[in-house]
């Protein structure tokens, strides 16, 4: 699956102010929720809540990939945020995130969402592609950066 097929630019923000880990996955829902007929903002955050309480989704280099299964979702969904700060988030290397890429998938989509997570860590490691990221000033410019639009994007 194509990563333009779960990010929608409306669910890609820039500058995001984050304050806490749990203030974040707040937004994060908020933002998903209305993609999500018949999931409320709640089951989303409990999703979120419940997977960072087995061991954070942070990954080190001041990033973090939340993400979680819901019973009744027909479809995945993402989030894609840059942060105005870091934010303490019990990361592998303890140092603060910026960058957070959500994932919600339909509890049945286990494969999928393995591969997703897969695709997406790779994507994040490359330094040239986070400190784009990093460096986006908009929006739509952070969208076309992760999904690899246009020729030069070091998201490719």
């Amino acid at each position: 699956m194509q990563l333009s097929e779960l990010l929608s630019p409306d669910c890609t923000k820039c500058a995001v102010e984050g304050a806490s880990k749990k203030r974040l996955l707040e937004t994060i829902s908020q933002i998903v929720a209305p993609k999500l007929s018949g999931i409320t903002r709640h089951d989303i955050f409990e999703s979120l809540l419940n997977r960072e309480r087995l061991g954070s989704t942070g990954i080190g280099l001041g990033i973090a990939i939340p993400h979680g299964r819901l019973p009744n979702a027909n479809h995945p969904v993402a989030v894609l945020l840059t942060l105005d700060e870091p934010i303490e988030f019990d990361s592998i290397d303890n140092q603060p995130v910026d960058i957070i890429f959500a994932l919600l998938v339909p509890e049945s989509e286990h494969e999928n969402h393995l591969q997703t997570l897969a695709t997406v860590a790779r994507r994040m490691n490359d330094k040239d592609c986070t400190r784009a990221l990093r460096h986006a000033d908009s929006d739509k410019a952070l969208y076309q950066l992760f999904v690899g639009e246009g020729e030069q994007s070091p998201c490719n």
